[in-house]
């Protein structure tokens, strides 16, 4: 059972109990999850459990016929549940409990339905009628409306049934039979009841001598044996779909009476066959049940040859009632098992592969008896030819075939267009679904290989390719299920590989990932300088300014003049100005089918207008069948990883522009005193942002990016292709801190630190340069004109105060500061403080979540040791703050907060 699927019955189960409060589902969810077996369990014996409920039962004989039957309906999973109720009978604790909660559930239920009763008042009787007239008037209703009430129950199924394949039949509608064939009763083959044709008069039987009696007796019993009404043996009516049951003359011998109902259960069991074929032998019903139906009408043709002998004897006179009890023996016991099956299918209901099942099931339940067990083997033969045959087109050729849903594939109408536009649609899952009701019980192990083997075949088919499997042969029932095993392997294989090669040689999968890892994980070195070098000044404008087709154009001179251009897909790739920022379409992500997922989605956006940077990102054209493994999914997740580390380039480069800008700050002695601090700061950011780059590059991209590799070469199917490929995106979006939401949020606060501090030094230098600039063209005007006049120097003074108010305009607001040095001391205390977060929070992750990768991201930003001792010291800090101002003795020193390092 699936992890989803125990969270589903568990919450089903609170929900059904009306449950609240508690420990909830979750500790329930753990606790079935650590006693699950990696293993299908052994079949439970009912027999014992059932007995031990029937002994705890109050109406044990109501508990034993609902039992017979769901097992008639061939219920599944039947046994295992009475197996689990029997223990239930055995824990006080339990049964308590849900006793209680049975007798809320009634007082509630009781509370509603007088709620809704005060509004209505029961109407006043206007005469009373006696018992006897209430009986006859029950007889009459019952007489009359049988016959019509089991005709329309049997038109709505035949509709329902209609209406259900015509849906899920994209082809033209099904044939029917016209009206007329329902409209005729003597066409059915079994009595007519209530007709009122017969004008026989009968002489009283009991008026004859005993050889007389007999004699009437056996050619009566011959016409009720083929379905037809004797003269002192006549059919009852049928209510609803019970046994067919007769009415004897009570005047005869009661020797011979006796030897009569005996003969007479052939009879309604022959009624019970006749019906089901007539009503099975409906365009309707499917394939399995014509099938099934015609192998039983061709037993039944025996059966009749058997009573023309026995006719042909008693117009010779040779045949008494004791011959015909002799002769009619062995039909008995197979019209029984046909009438049985017969009662079985209508009860269960049973369509195309659930027939299967039951057929199946019953051949094994007859083991010991080889007369039933081979009738039964010939019918299950018979009904799984059509099955079968669908089975063979699918394993073999990738096609469905299939007008009346009996198989246990279902096709659903997806595009495969979807997959490059909806990030959730799951086409591969969904396009082509197992349906648990139409696997036969002898499939039910290879049901996943059988759609897998289907799957792998159509979408070659779709591609263009007629593919027929080479080692086709026959499938023929048996009750060997190795036989199955070993032809669907055979066509499982087959399909994997055709699919496999096509994805991996003809349209160069692998090829295919290389050109995006090129791309989105940044592995095209030059390309990526020629691009944002090009793009700088584009890429800073708001993302609603920025001209795509000059984006598209630039990319074009990128690849065109960097290694890229030998890359046979780089036309591929394209543009993607996103509508979120990189956090906000991570939650939005991870909020789809999720009760978050609406709020997402109706969420106003930012009122902050996203820059070029921040909204940037590639796509890339995948056609199909590769969109199966390169969906939109997948691309939203190189997407994501992309977006992470172009940031990340982005602000080094901001950075390393800094640095440029303070190696002309240091030629002035004066000023190169008071920047130190933020040459320190600039050094340490960028120490951060190269080591989390090379982090994510060499330690985390390339080492998955081999695995994947050597994966897609050992790979045997292509779900082991989608499995790597998606835990190779999985894997890589955890280590590049993309999935822990806290982890992400210390560290865009790192990178927003980063950012203003370099707008902020980009300014203050844009500020020096002013300066230097006025204080060269006072010395100019000084030197060459005079002394400067009063209104010279008025001016001189407002331009200083207007370059450093255009200074102090850009600084953001927690950095506002009387001077520059506090700005620059404000700035090293955020990003202080946001690292020591960010650390401590990847210490606690790669300790309490066993993610080891983690520790050395801390061992590269904290490779001295300097931050932890900072570390310590914060740990020590906030133990004394949350200790009781309690004088106590001095003991042994604060346990100290250390953090990991390889």
């Amino acid at each position: 059972m699936s992890e989803f699927r125990i969270h589903h019955d568990v919450n089903e189960l609170l929900s059904l109990l009306r449950v609240h409060g508690g420990d909830g589902a979750e500790v329930y969810i753990d606790l079935l999850q650590k006693n699950r077996t990696p293993y299908v369990t052994t079949t439970v014996s009912a027999h014992s459990a059932k007995v031990k409920i029937a002994e705890f039962s109050r109406t044990p004989e109501d508990f034993l016929k609902k039992y017979d039957e769901l097992k008639s309906k061939n219920t599944r999973n039947l046994d295992p549940l009475v197996y689990l109720l029997s223990k239930l009978t055995e824990d006080r604790e339990t049964l308590q409990y849900l006793q209680q909660n049975a007798k809320e559930r009634a007082e509630l239920t009781a509370s509603a339905a007088a709620g809704s009763a005060t509004s209505l008042s029961a109407p006043a009787t206007a005469s009373k009628i006696s018992m006897q007239e209430l009986e006859e008037l029950r007889k009459q209703l019952g007489s009359v409306a049988t016959g019509s009430t089991l005709q329309q129950s049997l038109e709505l199924t035949r509709k329902m049934l209609r209406d259900k394949q015509n849906k899920n039949n994209s082809g033209p509608r099904l044939p029917v039979f016209p009206a007329w064939v329902y409209e005729r009763p003597a066409l059915v083959g079994d009595f007519l009841t209530g007709s009122g044709l017969s004008t026989d008069t009968a002489v009283p039987i009991g008026s004859l001598p005993l050889a007389s009696q007999e004699s009437a007796v056996v050619e009566d019993l011959l016409y009720v044996l083929v379905g037809v009404d004797g003269r002192y043996i006549t059919a009852q009516a049928l209510s609803g779909r019970q046994s067919r049951t007769f009415l004897v003359d009570p005047n005869l011998d009661l020797s011979i009476r006796e030897l009569v109902n005996r003969i007479l259960p052939v009879a309604a069991s022959y009624s019970t066959v006749t019906r089901f074929i007539e009503e099975k032998s409906s365009f309707e019903y499917g394939q399995v049940n014509h099938a099934l139906a015609a192998a039983m009408r061709t037993l039944v043709k025996e059966y009749l040859i058997l009573v023309t002998q026995l006719e042909q004897l008693q117009r010779q006179g040779l045949l008494s009632l004791q011959k015909l009890w002799f002769y009619i023996q062995p039909a008995m016991r197979t019209v029984d098992i046909l009438a049985a099956l017969a009662t079985s299918v209508d009860k269960g209901e049973c369509v195309g592969g659930s027939t299967l099942s039951l057929l199946h099931d019953r051949s094994f339940s007859y083991t010991g008896d080889s007369q039933a067990q081979e009738l039964c083997l010939y019918l299950t033969k018979a009904a799984s030819v059509p099955y079968f045959e669908i089975l063979e087109k699918w394993i073999y050729r990738g096609i469905i075939d299939d007008p009346y849903s009996e198989f246990m594939v279902e096709e659903h109408e997806l595009q495969k267009e979807k997959i490059q536009e909806d990030y959730n649609d799951k086409y591969w899952d969904q396009r082509y679904t197992v349906v648990q009701r139409q696997i036969p019980s002898f499939l039910q192990k290879m049901a996943g290989k059988v759609l897998s083997t289907g799957k792998y075949l159509n979408v070659v088919r779709e591609c263009g390719h007629d593919v027929t499997c080479p080692v086709a042969k026959e499938v023929i029932y048996t009750l060997k299920e190795r036989a199955y095993v070993e032809q669907i392997e055979k066509a499982f294989s087959y399909a994997s590989k055709v699919l496999l090669d096509f994805l991996l040689e003809e349209r160069e999968l692998a090829a295919h990932l290389r050109s995006i890892k090129r791309y989105f994980l940044m592995d095209q070195g030059d390309f990526f300088v020629h691009f944002m070098d090009l793009t700088e000044e584009e890429l800073k404008k708001p993302v609603d300014s920025i001209a795509p087709p000059r984006l598209e154009a630039l990319l074009e001179l990128a690849l065109r003049m960097s290694t890229a251009n030998t890359d046979p897909f780089k036309d591929d790739l394209t543009i993607d100005l996103m509508p979120h920022d990189l956090i906000t379409q991570l939650l939005r992500v991870l909020a789809i089918e999720t009760k978050q997922e609406k709020a997402m989605v109706q969420a106003e956006p930012t009122e902050l207008t996203l820059s070029g940077l921040e909204a940037f990102s590639f796509d890339y054209v995948v056609k199909w069948p590769l969109s199966l493994i390169i969906n939109r999914k997948a691309l939203t997740r190189y997407q994501m990883l992309f977006r992470h580390m172009f940031y990340c380039k982005h602000v080094e480069r901001q950075l390393c522009s800094v640095w440029i800008g303070n190696k002309a700050a240091k030629q002035r002695p004066l000023r190169s005193a008071k920047l130190a601090g933020a040459f320190t700061l600039q050094q340490r950011m960028l120490n951060f942002v190269q080591n989390i780059q090379y982090y994510t590059a060499f330690e985390v991209m390339e080492p998955t990016w081999h695995t994947l590799e050597k994966s897609l070469k050992s790979a045997r199917n292509i779900d082991d292709v989608l499995a790597h490929h998606t835990g190779f995106l999985d894997s890589c979006l955890k280590d590049c801190m993309l999935t822990n939401p806290e982890l992400l949020r210390a560290f865009s606060k790192l990178m927003s630190v980063c950012v203003m501090f370099t707008n902020c030094m980009q300014r203050f230098t844009q500020s020096m340069k002013l300066d230097s600039e006025l204080g060269r063209l006072t010395l100019e005007h000084g030197t060459m004109l005079g002394p400067p006049t009063e209104a010279e120097r008025a001016e001189e003074r407002a331009r200083k105060e207007l370059a450093r108010k255009h200074l102090a305009e850009h600084v953001d607001a927690p950095q506002l500061a009387s001077s520059f040095e506090a700005a620059i001391i404000k700035f090293d205390k955020n990003f202080s403080a946001h690292l020591l977060d960010l650390l401590a929070r990847l210490s606690i992750y790669s300790t309490s979540d066993c993610e080891h990768g983690m520790a050395s991201v801390i061992s590269r930003l904290d490779f001295n040791g300097f931050y932890t001792e900072r570390l310590e010291r914060l740990s020590a800090e906030r133990s004394q703050r949350a200790a009781p101002h309690v004088p106590v003795t001095r003991g042994p020193p604060a346990p100290r907060v250390a953090v990991t390092t390889q």
